[in-house]
């Protein structure tokens, strides 16, 4: 079996880099004709992930729960690679909140910022976080869901994460409903050698805007967190 998910490992590096690399080029040539044919060619990318995953690596997708289309922070657990990819293939166009180190990368980091990343500063101070709230109040008023990953960093399967204190400050200014979401990536895709099975979002009941600072990170930190699984 390991020696199966070996080569099968290998296929997937091959064929999906390989194949990112010319989305990435024929990007920056559509990226001259407005966002429209950039965003359109990033939302192909991530579902030839999704399709390298399933058809390569033997991993398939399931979603328990609803998902927001609009009007909502979806604070989603970090385990890989895997969701951070797939985020456009399970959220119509998700506005994201990532580590501003993303979008200092040549290129990516430019056409990041076109689709809709919103860099963020850590411990920049009040500016910084203006900044970010401006960026997050735009892609909102498109009707944009607003994504992050609240523990700021990929957490081992199993293992517990403070949420990052950036997220409460997110949360009170932005004034909306927070939909926490469980996944469990990480013994499947947060590998060399890949495993075949299910990753699993699973959607946790709605958080309403307004709640302290210690509650909203409790109850997100609860609904997040996944069971160890075999």
């Amino acid at each position: 079996m390991i020696a199966v998910n070996l080569v099968r490992s290998v296929a997937f590096y091959i064929v999906f880099y390989a194949g990112s690399v010319l989305l990435i080029l024929v990007a920056l040539v559509a990226s001259a004709f407005g966002p429209g044919p950039l965003m359109t060619l990033c939302d192909s990318w991530s579902h030839y992930h999704r399709a390298c995953a399933r058809y390569l690596l033997g991993i398939r997708v399931r979603v328990v729960g609803d998902l927001p289309e609009s009007g909502a922070i979806v604070a989603m657990r970090h385990e890989s690679f895997f969701e951070a990819i797939d985020l456009p293939s399970v959220i119509r166009r998700p506005a994201v909140f990532a580590k501003m180190e993303l979008m200092r990368i040549p290129l990516w980091g430019k056409l990041g910022e076109t689709y809709g990343l919103i860099g963020v500063e850590r411990d920049q101070g009040a500016r910084a976080l203006r900044r970010m709230i401006a960026a997050a109040r735009h892609f909102q008023q498109e009707g944009r869901v607003l994504a992050i990953f609240p523990e700021g960093t990929r957490v081992p399967h199993g293992k517990a994460a403070p949420i990052q204190s950036g997220f409460s400050g997110l949360y009170k200014l932005l004034g909306l409903p927070v939909v926490p979401v469980a996944v469990d990536s990480g013994p499947l895709y947060h590998r060399w050698i890949k495993r075949p099975g299910t990753v699993t979002y699973r959607v946790g009941e709605v958080i309403p805007p307004g709640l302290a600072r210690e509650e909203v990170e409790v109850r997100v930190a609860a609904a997040i967190q996944t069971r160890k699984r075999a």
